[in-house]
C-alpha cells in the first residue's frame, strides 16, 4: 500500500472514531431515531465513498484521455496543414511538396494524359479471327477480389468507353501497396462498340507476338485505357527532387531505373541515371540546359495573343513557342509570367538562357545535362512504321533468299556436274598422257629406225653410185671392145 493510501485510510479511521465518540457523548440527549438516522447516514457515506472514488478515478482517466486527444488534435491539424501545404526546406523558403501542389501537378498531368479508364476486366479475345476483337468488362465492385460489378438496371447507362475512341491499352498489376499500376504496353485499339456491360476493342494496327501472347495467356487481367499516351518526365525517376550538389533535379532512383529498363542499352540507362548532372564537354547540344537566377524583374509572354485552339484541333504552340492550346495557357497577366529577384532559380534551354543573359536580367548558376524527353506517340508510330518497313523488307529479302537458294542449289548441281566432267577429263588426260608417251616412245623408235634407214640409204646410194660408175666403165669397155671387133671407128 502506498503512502497516500495509508494517510487516507488513517484519516477515514480517525473520522470513524470521532463519529463514534460524538454519538456516544450525544446519546444521553438524543432520541433513538436521531441516533439511527445519524448512524444510517454515516453508513451510507461509507458505502457511497467507494463509488465516488471509482467515479473520481474514471473522471481522472477520461480527463487524461481528453488532454491526449486535444494534443493529438493539435498535432493532426499541424500534420494536416503540413500534408496540404508541404514542408519548408529552409527558414525563409515557402512550403512545397504538399497535397495541394501534388493535386495541381496531377491536374496538369491529367490535362496532358487525357481521359483514362482504369481497372477494366479482361473477358475474352479473338486475335486469330477477322476482325480481331477483345472484350473488356466493367471494373470490380470496390476493387475486391476482382469480381465484376452487377449489371446496371438502367438500360441507358453510360458506356464503359465512348464508341469509336482511339485508346492505348496497358496491363495493370498491383504493386506492394495493392494499387494497380500499368506494367505492360498492349497496343493501340479502337473502341468498336461499348455499353455499360462490356467494351469491344479492335487493334488499330498489327500487334506484336509478345502482346498477343500476353493477352491470350490471361496475364492482362486488368486493363488501363488511355486517350493519350502518358507524357515523359524527369521527376518520376527521382528518389528525391531536392536539388543536390552537381545535380539540379535531385537524386536519381537507380533501383527504379534498373527495374524499369532491365534490357535497355547501357547508353539509354546512362541517360536516365545521369539526368540533371553537371554538363560535360562532349554532351550533345540538345541536352544543354542552364540554371539562371534573375537579377532584375522580367516578363516573358508564354500565351499566344492571336488565337486559341483546343487539343483536338491540333497545334499546341505557335512559331515562337507560345501556347495556343487553352489547356496549356497561363491565362494570367495577359499571358505573361513575371520573374523577380526573389524568384526561384529556373532551368532553361541554352538558347533561351543566352537571350536572358544578353539582356542582363539574369545570371548563370550552372550548366547541366538533361536528357531529351520522349514523345511516346511519335515513337510508337515510328516503331510501327519501322516494323512495317522491316516486314516488307523481310518479304523482299525472303524472295531474294529463295532466288539465291535456288541459284545456290543449281550452282551446287553444276559444280557436281563439273566435278564429274573434271574427273572424266582427268581420266582422259591420263589416257592422253599415256597414249602421248606411247606415241612419243614409238616416234622416238621410228626416228631411230628412220635415221638408221637414212644412213643405210646413204650407204646404198653411194654403193649404187659406185656400181653405176663400175657399170658405166664396164659398158664403155665393152663398147670399145665391140667397136674394136666390128671395126667401127
Amino acid at each position: 500500500m502506498s503512502l497516500p493510501d495509508i494517510i487516507l485510510a488513517s484519516v477515514l479511521f480517525l473520522l470513524l472514531v470521532g463519529f463514534a465518540v460524538v454519538v456516544w457523548k450525544a446519546a444521553s440527549n438524543w432520541r433513538w431515531f436521531n441516533i439511527v438516522a445519524v448512524v444510517f447516514t454515516m453508513l451510507l457515506s461509507i458505502a457511497f465513498l467507494f463509488p465516488t472514488a471509482v467515479v473520481l478515478k474514471s473522471r481522472s482517466a477520461w480527463h487524461k484521455v481528453q488532454e491526449d486527444l486535444e494534443k493529438r488534435v493539435v498535432e493532426l491539424r499541424a500534420r494536416t496543414q503540413e500534408i496540404e501545404r508541404g514542408v519548408a526546406v529552409g527558414a525563409d523558403s515557402e512550403p512545397s511538396g504538399g497535397l495541394l501542389e501534388l493535386q495541381s501537378e496531377l491536374a496538369g498531368l491529367a490535362l496532358e494524359a487525357g481521359r483514362r479508364w482504369r481497372n477494366l476486366q479482361y473477358k475474352s479475345s479473338n486475335l486469330n479471327g477477322n476482325p480481331k476483337t477483345i472484350l473488356l468488362g466493367p471494373p470490380p465492385v470496390d476493387n475486391l477480389a476482382g469480381q465484376p460489378g452487377e449489371p446496371p438496371e438502367n438500360a441507358n447507362a453510360e458506356s464503359l468507353v465512348p464508341d469509336q475512341t482511339l485508346v492505348y491499352g496497358f496491363a495493370e498489376t498491383p504493386n506492394d501497396d495493392q494499387i494497380n499500376v500499368p506494367t505492360f504496353y498492349l497496343g493501340e485499339f479502337i473502341v468498336q462498340a461499348s455499353n455499360a456491360d462490356e467494351a469491344t476493342l479492335v487493334p488499330a494496327g498489327k500487334l506484336d507476338a509478345e502482346q498477343i501472347a500476353y493477352i491470350e495467356q490471361g496475364a492482362a487481367s486488368s486493363w488501363l485505357l488511355c486517350e493519350l499516351l502518358p507524357p515523359d518526365g524527369h521527376r518520376p525517376f527521382l528518389a528525391s527532387d531536392v536539388p543536390e550538389t552537381g545535380n539540379c533535379l535531385g537524386s536519381v532512383d537507380k533501383e527504379l531505373v534498373e527495374s524499369l529498363l532491365p534490357n535497355a542499352p547501357e547508353s539509354t540507362k546512362l541517360a536516365y541515371l545521369e539526368d540533371g548532372r553537371a554538363k560535360k564537354t562532349d554532351d550533345p547540344p540538345e541536352t544543354h540546359w542552364v540554371q539562371l537566377e534573375f537579377t532584375k524583374t522580367h516578363k516573358i509572354q508564354v500565351d499566344s495573343p492571336d488565337q486559341q485552339r483546343a487539343l483536338e484541333d491540333g497545334g499546341f504552340f505557335d512559331g515562337n513557342g507560345r501556347a495556343l492550346d487553352a489547356a496549356l495557357q497561363y491565362a494570367e497577366n495577359d499571358g505573361y509570367i513575371t520573374f523577380s529577384k526573389d524568384s526561384e532559380p529556373v532551368l532553361m534551354k541554352k538558347e533561351g538562357a543566352d537571350e536572358l543573359l544578353e539582356l542582363g536580367v539574369a545570371k548563370k548558376l550552372g550548366d547541366y545535362y538533361l536528357r531529351p524527353l520522349n514523345d511516346y506517340g511519335f515513337l510508337f508510330r515510328r516503331i510501327r512504321l519501322n516494323l512495317v518497313t522491316l516486314a516488307d523488307k523481310k518479304v523482299e529479302l525472303t524472295a531474294e533468299k529463295a532466288v539465291l537458294t535456288e541459284m545456290f542449289e543449281k550452282t551446287q548441281k553444276m559444280l557436281v556436274n563439273n566435278q564429274d566432267v573434271k574427273n572424266k577429263l582427268e581420266q582422259d588426260l591420263k589416257q592422253f598422257e599415256l597414249e602421248h608417251n606411247s606415241i612419243r616412245e614409238y616416234s622416238e623408235k621410228l626416228a631411230v629406225q628412220a635415221e638408221a634407214m637414212y644412213a643405210e640409204m646413204n650407204r646404198l646410194e653411194q654403193e649404187n653410185a659406185e656400181l653405176e660408175q663400175q657399170i658405166e666403165q664396164k659398158h664403155l669397155k665393152i663398147e670399145r671392145e665391140l667397136d674394136a671387133l666390128t671395126g667401127t671407128p
